[in-house]
């Protein structure tokens, strides 16, 4: 396991738990940050042993944005060039946005404030789990910026065209029980119970095959918002009959007809 300085990694059973850990500072982003969850999440990804990815944050928050001292005062003091092929920022928001959608499923334990990039960067999970005690809120246009991470297609998918206008002019924080009646959360949980919530959902989403989980958000992330429904429903009938000769799909059939719960891992 590598050295991670600002998460944490344990297992806990078929899921691995990722934790922010900057407490002292809500968790705020640094790119270094963002390296180790990348690395993390790839491990988690090649590890058989694993089914599902749960990220949540130390402390009382989840993550408080990118830190102003590192991702944003050192680039007004020196402002990086643009490479040919694009910047290293972009090249890693990109990468950010690709791996979590090519992943094995992502769970967000949202304990507390996730504002800007703490926000962006788990609109593409699979599942957003809220404590009571969260807020989410949009606030690049407060910073004199734009959202970025996708953020302007996921959220438009999550809440709708309304209310992702009003999170990303105006800024506000958006409470969680009105993220979860709003689609941003898939529910809300007491702040004691959250991580084992989260885990629970990830585990359940864990005993099924990982092949065809990842199929399945390959579909839904490349069918979401196509219109042409024949290259919907091309995509989906090409991977369906990879399905239907798969062992996975044959485990299936018979744990059916032996009456036991199928063993996909």
């Amino acid at each position: 396991m590598p050295d991670y300085e600002q998460i944490s990694v344990e297992k806990r059973g078929a899921v691995a738990l990722l934790t922010l850990q900057r407490p002292d500072r809500l968790n705020a982003w640094t790119p270094r940050m963002s390296e180790e969850l990348m690395s993390a999440i790839e491990l988690a990804n090649s590890d058989p042993s694993v089914g599902a990815v749960v990220l949540t944050g130390a402390g009382r928050g989840f993550c408080a944005g990118a830190d102003v001292r590192d991702a944003f005062q050192r680039r007004e003091d020196q402002p990086p060039p643009e490479p040919r092929g694009g910047s290293p920022e972009r090249r890693a928001q990109s990468s950010w946005v690709h791996l979590v959608r090519e992943s094995k499923p992502l769970v967000a334990a949202v304990n507390g404030v996730a504002v800007g990039v703490g926000l962006t960067m788990i609109l593409p999970f699979d599942l957003i789990v809220a404590s009571e005690r969260a807020r989410f809120g949009m606030f690049f246009v407060k910073m004199g910026l734009v959202p970025e991470l996708a953020s302007t297609h996921y959220l438009v998918q999550r809440v709708g065209f309304a209310m992702a206008s009003e999170m990303c002019l105006s800024g506000r924080l958006v409470e969680a029980e009105e993220a979860a009646a709003r689609g941003l959360a898939n529910r809300v949980v007491p702040a004691e119970k959250l991580v084992d919530e989260a885990l629970a959902q990830a585990d359940a989403i864990a005993a099924h095959p990982d092949r065809q989980l990842r199929m399945i958000k390959q579909l839904l992330t490349r069918n979401g918002s196509d219109p042409d429904l024949d290259a919907v429903m091309k995509r989906e009938f090409e991977l369906l009959g990879a399905c239907y000769s798969s062992p996975e799909h044959s485990e299936a059939i018979a744990a059916f007809t032996e009456k036991r719960t199928p063993k996909f891992r």
